[in-house]
């Protein structure tokens, strides 16, 4: 499985942004922009809280596989797998959704004298917050499933093979 790499995400995030700014502006050119729900920034909270408490309960488990505690429950690698999947497949919508509400947030700072428009502007500032949480969750997820690397062909103390 290949790693999530932030610049593939920054990328997702930059497009997206600027995308969502020039629809923005066009949009309100022609009619009245849609609003930014509030839902938005607690739904991206809440699945950073899911991504964040797997990745910590998958921890805890591996360290105490690892330690060899008496009644430690396993860590299934299928399992591991998806929660790796679900973590990399959130962070790219998350950087998705971010940008889209980035570009609208920044088109709503002209419009920061009407209220309607100041709350729209917070409600996307906090999505884009919640988003990049999605996406650190979803890091440290990927880093805490991550198989060590293979060195088993020089193991510590020996000398390596020529």
């Amino acid at each position: 499985m290949r790693e999530l790499r932030i610049r593939v995400l920054a990328g997702v995030f930059v497009v997206a942004g600027v995308l969502s700014w020039a629809g923005a502006r066009l949009w309100n050119s022609v009619g009245t922009l849609p609003s930014v729900p509030l839902a938005a920034p607690i739904v991206l909270a809440l699945i950073a809280v899911v991504l964040l408490s797997t990745a910590l309960s998958l921890r805890a488990r591996l360290k105490a596989q690892r330690e060899r505690r008496p009644g430690a429950k396993g860590v299934d690698p299928l399992m591991a797998a998806r929660a790796v999947v679900f973590g990399q497949a959130s962070a790219l919508v998350a950087a998705l959704v971010a940008g889209m509400y980035g570009g609208a947030g920044v088109f709503l700072l002209e419009l920061l004298d009407f209220p309607a428009r100041r709350d729209q502007a917070i409600y996307a500032g906090l999505s884009v917050l919640a988003g990049i949480g999605v996406i650190a969750a979803a890091v440290f997820l990927e880093r805490v499933c991550k198989l060590p690397e293979d060195d088993d062909q020089n193991p510590p103390g020996a000398e390596p093979a020529a």
